[in-house]
């Protein structure tokens, strides 16, 4: 519906940003990670997704599209609504979020306001092998990889048909060969399926 808006950053604060576009002003609601972002700008864009419920029309701001593509992310699991992701992205970077889920870390996202143990054992169980897609090259490089390597030939060898435990298997059997790039990960886990 609304994919951006760009203009005068008329109020800030770290939960908020009014943006004037050609005299119309947007109220967007943004996370920390944006706020930081663009707390010493006066004018820039922000992606947008328009958050419609029953009883209001909330527009979300966010100063990257690997943000913008978590937060539909989180909202996507049942029990995080879009104030919850908001909350989760203004506790922890983007990349933080991705590692714990990635890690199976729950203790780390339960550090989060408004997340309890159940909420983020289902993060890590629905989100585990979606996270690793946000971005459009497949990770996010910001402050540290989304995708380890590993994850990255076992996608691989899952985009060419083999199953995921097969291809985790063969790639734990490679693995251990020091200093090996990622071509030669998957082309050696390729010889030993």
């Amino acid at each position: 519906m609304i994919a951006f808006v760009r203009g005068n950053f008329v109020r800030k604060s770290p939960a908020q940003v009014i943006v004037d576009v050609n005299g119309v002003g947007y109220e967007l609601q943004i996370s920390l990670n944006t706020y930081s972002h663009i707390s010493n700008s006066a004018t820039g864009q922000l992606l947008t997704y328009l958050h419609i419920t029953e009883n209001a029309q909330t527009l979300f701001g966010f100063f990257e599209q690997e943000e913008k593509d978590l937060f539909l992310q989180l909202i996507s699991v049942s029990g995080v609504g879009a104030v919850t992701a908001r909350m989760m992205l203004s506790g922890m970077k983007p990349d933080e979020i991705v590692k714990a889920i990635l890690q199976g870390n729950a203790k780390l996202l339960e550090s989060i306001k408004g997340i309890g143990r159940k909420t983020a054992e289902r993060l890590i169980l629905e989100l585990k092998d979606k996270v690793g897609k946000i971005g459009g090259s497949g990770n996010i490089p910001s402050g540290g990889a989304f995708v380890t390597p590993e994850q990255d030939a076992v996608n691989a060898l899952m985009a060419l048909g083999i199953a995921k435990p097969v291809a985790e298997a063969a790639i734990k059997k490679v693995q251990k060969t020091d200093n090996i790039t990622l071509e030669e990960l998957i082309k050696t886990a390729l010889k030993n399926l």
